[in-house]
């Protein structure tokens, strides 16, 4: 009855939801997630029938919002949804772009690789990138030999001071790495390569930003063989420094799966990677990053193993994450 009420003065409706959306936003600053999603969809529920059209920004913000709570609280069709729901409706690319980004997360934690591929695809070559149909393996190598020549060519104090600002180039970044990602699920090992490869060079190119370091971190993780292991750690120690810098802690469980997942048990203490990993996986939860969270789980697990921990403890770990696996329906750690 109350809401009724409310939906009949068009003013007040905005107001109240606005009211919501703000609640919203705290209880997911605080990584209150359920929380999040209910003060979230009462603020949805609030909008006028026109609410796109003569709220435009209002409506935007809020359903990106709840896409992200929906997603972070395992409703991942109702996300899909609402993040196609924006694509159809926003006035220019530019608004679609971290829907789109979103959207091919969701897609690879429901174990659509393909699909979270085709979306990464679509913007790529909307913002002027070129996609391959394949790669060869001959090419896939020489274009890894050329990224650390010109890496050991451009790393230094200099480029480090070159801010990469241009919001086209930080969008083109952010979907190499998303492609690459889920490339890994559906296409040859060479594409995921290839994708890698060009964000590093991007970066390298035009200067550092707070999705360098994941660039980079992916390069080694998939680059690394006994001949440039060294170099390999080296530039993953370079990309985990610039931690500070850009105050990346929401990106803590993709940056930690892939140094310490594949990259610094070569050379750090297994014992210190398998607490970093359990980290990775503590702050993947409670920011609503399952499935990376997850994924640092499962390494956690195998490091632990390798480093010769108590094998009744982690068992008793093994089964707390199979339930939390459950749980969170992450196909993609399935996978």
């Amino acid at each position: 009855h109350g809401k009724e009420w409310i939906l009949r003065d068009k003013d007040l409706s905005i107001a109240i939801a606005e009211l919501n959306m703000k609640a919203g936003e705290k209880a997911l600053d605080g990584c209150d997630h359920k929380t999040a999603y209910s003060y979230l969809g009462a603020a949805l529920s609030l909008l006028p029938n026109d609410h796109w059209r003569n709220h435009y920004d209002l409506s935007l913000r809020l359903n990106f919002l709840m896409a992200g709570a929906a997603k972070s609280c395992c409703q991942y069709d109702e996300a899909v949804q609402i993040l196609r729901g924006i694509s159809g409706r926003t006035r220019c690319f530019e608004d679609k772009l971290p829907s789109y980004l979103l959207l091919s997360q969701i897609l690879r934690t429901q174990g659509n690789g393909a699909d979270a591929y085709n979306t990464c695809s679509f913007v790529l070559l909307q913002l002027g990138e070129t996609i391959p149909e394949s790669v060869a393996p001959e090419a896939a190598k020489t274009l890894v030999e050329d990224t650390l020549k010109m890496y050991e060519e451009v790393y230094d104090d200099d480029w480090l001071e070159r801010k990469m600002e241009d919001k086209t180039l930080l969008t083109t970044l952010q979907f190499y790495s998303s492609i690459a990602y889920a490339s890994f699920y559906c296409k040859s090992y060479s594409m995921v390569v290839y994708f890698i490869c060009k964000s590093v060079q991007l970066s390298l190119r035009n200067g550092v930003c707070e999705h360098t370091p994941l660039s980079f971190l992916q390069f080694t993780g998939v680059v690394t063989k006994d001949d440039d292991a060294v170099l390999c750690y080296r530039i993953a120690k370079n990309a985990m420094s610039l931690q500070e810098r850009f105050g990346m802690a929401t990106q803590i469980p993709e940056l930690y799966f892939q140094f310490y997942g594949r990259v610094a048990w070569r050379f750090e203490p297994l014992q210190v990677c398998a607490d970093n990993l359990r980290r990775g996986f503590e702050t993947g939860l409670s920011s609503g990053n399952n499935e990376m969270g997850l994924q640092c789980a499962f390494h956690a697990i195998k490091t632990a193993i390798v480093s010769g921990a108590n094998l009744k403890s982690t068992l008793k770990e093994i089964d707390y994450y199979l339930h939390l696996l459950k749980t969170y329906k992450s196909a993609e750690v399935k996978n």
